[in-house]
């Protein structure tokens, strides 16, 4: 089928109309704009959110945002890559031995630029930057934790079909054969396990818990180190981790709990509706269906296209849209981010298997734990879907709206990461302190 005139036309007003809709309807600013282009304004607020964790620094960042240029992702890519590099020669020139904590912390950050400057790089997959400077990013980081009091310890888990990288963060207090309990902690559509130790790993561990991260099929490192997209059964990656941590004397079985961030706020309560062994679980922030809320958005015309299975003009205007100069850099990453977590070229295919990862129905009756359901009073990202989950889960919820006043309200709790962790540690510490 040609990319006729009429479906160059939707292209175009689709791209309009999700620009319209992607603006914030609040009255108030949620923050201070990073650059004039609204995505990437996002993605280096969340570069400066590292900085509360030790995962970036504010005057490396604000320099970087003024230089970056609005809406061009080489730009994006070049500033954080020169950062990356520059902090990494420091790192390097620091005898580790002696000054170990100012080692540490170079290489945290330049960590954290590596993986920053490979964010819009997904849309050229054979891009070989996309991977090269991924092994960049996990050989810094993983130099960083062999110089932290807490070891970072790596572990290979098998699951069914595929391997899933876990990181093993042992809390001091499971010292001389004591258990104690442990928070497993998920990451969403886009970001990578090692951005959670700066973002609530390092909260967890001072609050006396073991501290587990792992990726899934479409996560970072196993779409890039295995080539494998998300999947549906969530709980194929979930449980294989907790045969893992039960063999753990450090870990106290009855006190596991499971957290997921962003995407993640799905995925872990998906896996908690078959895997049945966690004493809470996190949902931060609570969404249900991410594809759902996406197609509010959509032009009448797009939606009745895709709803109609019309994969080739699907395709034909998403495909356009993605590279269109006109279009919003949050709607190109949108699509290109979906075709890389899903492994494929269409953008029918993903959409389609993007609705197949979702909370809906009565599914969430068979979580048998609490559950903490988190919103950004300002995040639009779930749409509202937070107090339907909540709704869904019943007595089983406990719902916690964050403010934007108290600069808590976007998506995850984004630079506020502190108020996150009150609020949800101590929420979980009741509820293991209620486990029999």
């Amino acid at each position: 089928m040609k990319f006729t005139k009429s479906l160059a036309l939707l292209a175009a007003q689709t791209s309009i109309i999700l620009a319209q809709n992607s603006t914030n309807t609040t009255s108030d600013v949620p923050y201070l704009p990073l650059s004039t282009d609204s995505h990437f304004s996002f993605i280096l607020y969340e570069a400066l959110a590292l900085a509360n964790g030790g995962g970036s620094a504010t005057g490396e960042v604000m320099r970087a945002a003024a230089k970056i240029v609005a809406g061009d992702t080489e730009s994006f890519y070049s500033e954080f890559k020169f950062l990356g590099d520059s902090i990494h020669s420091i790192a390097e020139s620091i005898n580790a031995t002696k000054f170990p904590v100012s080692a540490r912390e170079a290489y945290f950050r330049s960590a954290s630029y590596y993986r920053l400057a490979s964010f819009y790089l997904v849309a050229n997959t054979t891009d070989p930057r996309l991977f090269s400077i991924w092994d960049s990013a996990l050989a810094d980081f993983d130099k960083a934790t062999s110089l932290t009091e807490v070891k970072a310890e790596r572990v290979t888990v098998k699951g069914p079909g595929f391997d899933i990288p876990v990181i093993f963060y042992k809390s001091p207090k499971a010292a001389n054969d004591c258990s104690v309990p442990t928070v497993l902690v998920g990451s969403g559509y886009d970001a990578a396990q090692e951005e959670t130790y700066h973002s609530i790993g390092r909260e967890i561990l001072d609050r006396g818990y073991n501290f587990v991260t792992y990726e899934g099929p479409g996560q970072p490192t196993v779409r890039r180190q295995q080539g494998l997209g998300f999947i549906p059964n969530w709980w194929d990656v979930v449980t294989p981790v907790v045969d893992y941590l039960e063999t753990r004397q450090e870990v106290d079985k009855k006190r596991i709990a499971l957290a997921g961030i962003s995407f993640g706020g799905i995925l872990a309560p998906l896996a908690a509706t078959r895997e049945h062994r966690f004493a809470a679980v996190l949902a931060i922030d609570g969404l249900q269906n991410i594809q759902e809320t996406s197609m509010k958005q959509f032009p009448t015309e797009l939606t009745q296209i895709f709803e109609s299975g019309n994969q080739t003009a699907f395709d034909a205007i998403m495909n356009a849209v993605r590279v269109a100069p006109d279009s919003p850099t949050l709607l190109k990453w949108f699509i290109n981010q979906g075709l890389w977590t899903f492994a494929t070229s269409s953008p029918f295919d993903w959409f389609t298997r993007l609705d197949d990862i979702n909370l809906d129905g009565n599914i969430l009756s068979n979580i048998t734990s609490p559950v903490f359901v988190g919103k950004g009073e300002d995040d639009t990202t779930a749409g509202g879907q937070e107090e339907t989950v909540a709704s869904l889960l019943g007595s089983k919820a406990y719902f916690h709206e964050f403010k934007t006043e108290l600069g808590a309200g976007e998506h995850c709790q984004l630079g506020a990461e502190q108020q996150l962790a009150e609020v949800t540690m101590d929420w979980l510490e009741e509820v293991f302190e209620a486990v029999a």
